[in-house]
């Protein structure tokens, strides 16, 4: 064997590297990822060790490893053993910068959803002026943040031809599409019309209300969150069994409630929903995590990383209260979560059933209410329709290359892929064994010693070509929490 030959049989192998690690934060005109198990995002087994050679914001090559001739790169990262998946694409994001009345860092939620390797957000309603700024940062690089697409909120306009005002008012400001809660019939249709004449894409949070999936079928809308209005759409009579006493402006009993919902509504009458979403082309984002405390509040209560990773200001909008959405747990029962425990079985049948149907599943998390930190609800979302029946593959699917296909962005995101933009994730390990080991937590391991430790978690997360150390970043966010907890800094070890 020649002396070059063994050179590049080395560098193939990981063994030998010529270049320095990237710098976190920075975008380099040549980057390379070598000996990387790749998962590509369409749904396609891994496959590896694969070179990848990015170049500004693009991936330009994705070559057996050893092979290709690959040009000499400015940084380049040793993958071998861990694994390469795209960035996942949150499709049900809040950009929080308060809670509880009280300041949040928009930097926390930024780098924890980086952390959690999340590269896109779809924001479905937040402060829109502050996220529009946001949005221009993250673009230009000038700002730690995945990139956003923003769906601010529509309101209740009184009037169809209101609605039609506000759908032109938002495409002028430069609203990415529109997030709609709690509206009338003819409001909706009108809005729906102007929506698709200005090509502006529609997610509804269809709640208790007048209209259902049956109005989201007729009007085509982009996707549906959560779960509210398929199986509305599905009761024998059209109405929930609600008791005398409900008033659903009470959380208590809203939520109560939803727990009971799925129950009532007729399988026949549901398939026909689900049937009839996937022909209208509605995609489901199922936001599964943000519910799970109503099914299991001492779990939620006592999550691990709380510790380290909540927020003070998160901290006290969870606990129960009158005022904060979602925070809604007083005189919380068994029976309570007996209801969403059945809810969440026939939920998740109805999930799969629609997506072997053929409908579209996206992933999202809805995080900064009900127990969930953004970023970490993200992975439970993964975990949680891996639960509903779902391939660890096809869940990789839902979270990158569908919500890349709802965005209409399939050609340039979700796919780890030639030509498409630079959005990946470098894993310490296989994901698709175990989603545990993406969360900045790791999992628990042991040394060589025989003594504890903990494995696993995001190396990487590259985003639009600007390459995150995630151990950096999750430093950043403990430390913010820690300041804002008012409490010294951890001793480092001798």
């Amino acid at each position: 064997m020649t002396r070059r030959s063994l050179l590049v049989l080395l560098l193939g192998a990981g063994l030998l590297s010529s270049q320095p690690l990237p710098e976190h934060g920075k975008r380099y005109a040549r980057l390379v990822v070598r000996n990387a198990i790749v998962v590509e995002g369409n749904g396609t087994p891994a496959s590896g060790p694969r070179d990848i050679l990015i170049e500004n914001n693009r991936i330009t090559r994705v070559v057996t490893s050893g092979y290709g001739n690959l040009p000499k790169p400015d940084a380049e990262i040793d993958a071998k053993g861990k694994y390469v998946l795209p960035g996942f694409i949150n499709m049900h994001g809040h950009s929080h910068d308060e809670r509880a009345g009280a300041p949040l860092p928009i930097e926390y939620v930024f780098k924890l959803w980086l952390a959690c390797g999340i590269t896109t957000v779809r924001d479905v309603g937040s402060e829109f002026t502050k996220s529009r700024a946001s949005r221009q940062a993250s673009a230009e690089g000038s700002v730690i943040a995945p990139r956003l697409f923003l769906y601010p909120f529509f309101g209740r306009p009184a009037t169809p031809e209101l609605a039609r005002e506000r759908v032109r008012q938002l495409k002028q400001q430069g609203a990415d599409g529109i997030k709609i809660v709690g509206i009338h019939r003819d409001t909706m249709d009108a809005m729906m019309e102007e929506a698709r004449a200005l090509n502006l894409p529609v997610a509804h949070h269809v709640g208790v209300e007048e209209t259902n999936a049956w109005d989201n079928i007729r009007n085509r809308t982009t996707t549906i969150e959560h779960w509210y209005g398929i199986p509305d759409a599905a009761l024998p009579l059209g109405q929930q069994n609600f008791p005398p006493e409900f008033n659903y402006a009470d959380e208590v009993h809203r939520f109560r409630y939803a727990g009971r919902l799925w129950r009532e509504a007729d399988p026949q009458r549901l398939r026909k929903v689900l049937e009839e979403m996937v022909k209208a082309n509605v995609a489901w984002d199922p936001t599964l995590n943000i519910y799970e405390a109503s099914r299991d509040l001492q779990r939620a209560e006592n999550k691990p990383e709380f510790q380290e990773y909540l927020h003070p200001s998160l901290d006290r909008f969870f606990r129960p209260s009158r005022t904060n959405h979602g925070s809604y747990f007083f005189g919380w029962t068994t029976a309570d979560e007996v209801y969403w425990k059945e809810n969440y079985r026939i939920w998740m049948n109805a999930l799969l059933d629609f997506a072997k149907l053929g409908g579209t599943v996206t992933t999202g998390e809805d995080a900064g209410y009900i127990y969930q930190v953004y970023g970490f609800g993200y992975l439970r979302e993964l975990e949680l329709q891996q639960e509903a029946g779902f391939h660890p593959l096809t869940v990789v699917k839902h979270a990158t290359f569908n919500g890349a296909k709802m965005l209409g962005q399939e050609r340039t995101l979700g796919r780890v892929r030639e030509n498409w933009t630079a959005d990946l994730i470098i894993v310490n390990g296989n994901p698709l064994e175990n989603f545990k080991i993406l969360s900045p937590l790791g999992t628990a391991d042991w040394d060589a010693s025989g003594n504890p430790k903990r494995s696993g978690g995001i190396e990487y997360t590259v985003k639009d070509g600007f390459v995150y150390h995630v151990p950096k970043l999750a430093g950043e966010i403990r430390e913010i929490v820690r300041k804002a907890k008012g409490r010294a800094p951890t001793p480092t070890a001798p």
